[in-house]
């Protein structure tokens, strides 16, 4: 395979030195089959030292390396040298308070995840077996199971970025998750919750989270589901 020298364009900040981003430009590298992640390790680990993000399994599943890549929210582990040009520009998520270079502060993202009750909801007594589901009743919902939490889709709603207390589409999908589990007992307190201002009925149908999820999920989908719920108070 022929490596390919790769401009890599990065949005830097450091809180100690910075008052505003900016740009740093590097050379680096690469083969074809190699991630956008790899050419941040190589500029980390041989070129720079001080650049910071996130990163875990590589592999597409934690989703803590998800950034904007050129122009786009990806997960850099997922991302091929083979399908970018020769210059890669690089920027953090955007919607969420930036804390140093390609790290943002993930707490409102969370908190609005923990405010939609990601868990079982169950009234009564407690079962003395297994509660069995079917095929069919596990499908309603399973799309919206794969969700890693990375904020790529969230990020990517231009409501979030104009409007933070909006709780996002990640939180919308979980929520979903769980509304139309045949096990849950919890629906209409979720329903509620999303039927508030900052909720579901904020969303303008762009289609930016179904494009930026590494996950395929049907978001807008997803959304649109909970609306009819909250219209008919039917799951």
């Amino acid at each position: 395979m022929v490596r390919r020298t790769i401009t890599v364009k990065i949005r830097r900040f450091n809180p100690e030195v910075d008052t505003e981003p900016h740009w740093e430009k590097y050379e680096v590298s690469a083969l074809p089959t190699d991630r956008v992640l790899n050419l941040l390790h190589t500029i980390k680990w041989e070129q720079d030292g001080s650049l910071t993000f996130r990163r875990s399994c590589a592999h597409g599943v934690c989703g803590s390396d998800a950034m904007r890549i050129n122009g786009v929210n990806r997960l850099a582990c997922k991302v091929l040298v083979r399908d970018m040009p020769d210059e890669i520009m690089i920027e953090p998520i955007k919607g969420l308070p930036l804390m140093k270079d390609l790290v943002v502060d993930m707490e409102p993202f969370f908190e609005a995840y923990r405010s939609i009750k990601p868990f079982l909801i169950t009234y009564g007594n407690q079962p003395t077996r297994e509660w069995k589901q079917s095929q069919k009743d596990r499908e309603r919902f399973d799309d919206t199971t794969k969700c890693i939490l990375c904020a790529a889709c969230t990020t990517s709603c231009p409501v979030y970025w104009t409007d933070g207390s909006y709780f996002g589409p990640a939180a919308i999908v979980n929520a979903h998750r769980f509304i139309f589990d045949s096990r849950d007992q919890g629906a209409d307190e979720r329903l509620e919750i999303l039927n508030d201002r900052e909720g579901v009925w904020r969303c303008r149908t762009t289609f930016n989270c179904t494009e930026a999820c590494p996950r395929g999920i049907e978001i807008t989908k997803a959304i649109a589901e909970v609306k009819r719920a909250l219209l008919f108070r039917r799951v």
